[in-house]
């Protein structure tokens, strides 16, 4: 006899909704000119991105600046690693001014970024934020001496500072400390449980060094990356138990592909729950041909996914079946995509409130109706045997039905009539 499941009261409380616990921590202002993005406090976990261009090429390196801003990056990295580089940061913030473009650019510094901020003070002012690496800045006396003079740069400029300690980078002299001290514990550690606290203990430790000597305290964000996911949830889960400050997340070396995107959303989505995360990044190796903004999307629809932030309008889409072997529904749901992001840089501005709308792409008849009229705009394609027709959806309603070869161009037109329709009048009215 089939045992049949408690179902619990008809009546009483509602399930609770998911949401993030919450994890109040200082905010910092990464700015420029009369840009500013907030990071901390009670604003939206930002999601920011990395060039790979040489930075001296101060074109190539301004022009992917610009891609990755328009793609949703909040603030973008490029390296500066020589004197050229440091020479050639003013001229890319030039570039990106006269491109209309204000996001704000961060320094990321390894070994010598204490020469090159005092050396180039153009360098050191075109940047909005910098990366201080406390295993890359010297050993002894002449690392407290490196580490303020980088410190002393924020101070001068009024720039916000990311310490980011990386367990492949972490200062030799703190890790053997700890091993020593663990060695004559009762009962010691495991070897990963020290690197844990080496990463954390050199974190806030420099943070508390930094605000000694004077840098306003609010200004500071903390990461601790390593490339395991676990690894990566357990650090944080401390780190934030133990400080305020504003936390960076990301998997430093996350990989490419499939492998790199799915071991950021697993260990970035845990976190992001627990409500411990307020900057990310999505630290993917582009596969041949793939663009660099393409971390940027995989880090916005982590925050998309977890209602977290709403970037662009979301594409409802069946993952096809039997009744579906046509790849018209396939095709016409890339395109809308494709679409809706290459049109959000300017609907942005445009459109105030677009990012919000559904749209439903659906492949045959069984689910295609129901799924396009919860959807704000949705179409349901003729399945395998179905008669060669399309109903298109509008707000819940049937509006009309395509026929014939040019479906997917019509549908675009009628997405793009609709959100014009939709959006424009309260942009005119803002």
């Amino acid at each position: 006899m089939l045992s049949t499941p408690n179902a619990g009261p008809a009546e009483g409380s509602p399930i609770a909704m998911a949401s993030p616990l919450p994890r109040r921590s200082r905010q910092a202002r990464v700015v420029w000119g009369d840009r500013v993005v907030t990071v901390g406090g009670d604003a939206p976990v930002r999601v920011q991105s990395m060039t790979n261009t040489d930075t001296v090429d101060a074109i190539a390196t301004a022009i992917q600046v610009k891609e990755l801003a328009q793609a949703g990056s909040e603030f973008v990295r490029i390296t500066v690693n020589t004197p050229e580089a440091a020479a050639a940061v003013p001229y890319i913030r030039e570039q990106l001014d006269r491109m209309g473009e204000t996001v704000p650019l961060v320094g990321d510094f390894h070994y010598n970024g204490h020469r090159l901020l005092t050396e180039f003070p153009d360098c050191a002012q075109a940047l909005s934020k910098y990366r201080i690496n406390p295993g890359n800045v010297g050993k002894g006396d002449k690392r407290d001496r490196q580490f303020g003079q980088m410190i002393e740069a924020a101070m001068r400029w009024d720039k916000a500072v990311r310490i980011g300690v990386n367990w492949g980078s972490l200062d030799q002299e703190l890790l053997a400390g700890l091993m020593d001290a663990n060695s004559r514990r009762a009962q010691p550690w495991d070897a990963r449980q020290v690197m844990y606290e080496a990463l954390i203990t050199s974190a806030i430790e420099s943070a508390q060094r930094a605000e000694a000597m004077g840098l306003d305290g609010n200004q500071i964000i903390l990461s601790c990356k390593v490339s395991g996911v676990q690894d990566l949830i357990a650090v944080y889960r401390e780190l934030a138990r133990r400080c305020d400050y504003a936390l960076h997340l990301g998997l430093t070396e996350a990989g490419m592909g499939t492998k790199g995107t799915v071991a950021s959303a697993a260990a970035l989505s845990v976190l992001l729950q627990e409500g411990i995360g307020d900057t990310i990044r999505v630290s993917l190796t582009p596969q041949p041909g793939e663009a660099r903004t393409q971390e940027v999307v995989v880090a916005s629809e982590i925050l998309q996914a977890l209602g977290l932030r709403i970037f662009v309008p979301s594409v409802t889409a069946c993952p096809g079946c039997g009744r579906t072997t046509s790849t018209t529904f396939q095709e016409l749901a890339k395109q809308i995509d494709d679409f809706l992001r290459s049109q959000m840089p300017v609907w942005r501005t445009r459109y105030p409130g677009v990012e919000k709308i559904k749209v439903a792409v659906m492949g045959c008849i069984v689910n295609g109706p129901g799924e396009s009229k919860h959807a704000d705009i949705g179409i349901s394609l003729p399945g395998t045997g179905e008669a060669p027709s399309a109903p298109v959806f509008i707000d819940g309603e049937k509006a009309m039905t395509l026929r014939g070869e040019h479906i997917a161009q019509e549908f675009q037109q009628v997405v793009e009539d609709y959100i014009s329709r939709r959006f424009g009048s309260t942009a005119e009215a803002l």
